[in-house]
């Protein structure tokens, strides 16, 4: 089994995603695309979130307060996260604990050992 490298440009929370799911999975090709995509993602949000933590959830605008748009984004950033994640077909440790998964199988990479 080879050990897959992050790609260059992840941040820490991209990092910490890909290996989370590198080390824990064996992933075709395509698979490992969907996870770039998802690190990066998960990179989007964590620099989102920081401009949100530092500007302020509301801002003024000549119509009057409203929510930041860097949080807006973080939403629509978060439900993409949540498509490639699912997209990916991690079993939740629940599941294997129970012995089933939701869904269709997972695919032909396995836990590794």
């Amino acid at each position: 089994m080879t050990e897959v490298t992050a790609p260059e440009g992840l941040l820490e929370a991209g990092k910490r995603l890909w290996g989370a799911l590198s080390d824990e999975f064996e992933l075709s090709p395509h698979e490992l695309e969907l996870l770039r995509e998802a690190a990066s993602t998960a990179d989007q949000i964590a620099a989102l979130q920081a401009l949100v933590e530092s500007d302020g959830l509301m801002m003024a605008s000549p119509q009057g307060q409203k929510v930041h748009p860097a949080a807006v984004e973080a939403r629509q950033q978060r439900i993409v996260l949540a498509r490639l994640l699912a997209a990916l077909r991690i079993p939740a440790e629940e599941d294997d604990e129970r012995g089933s998964v939701r869904g269709a199988p997972r695919g032909v990479y396995r836990a590794k050992l």
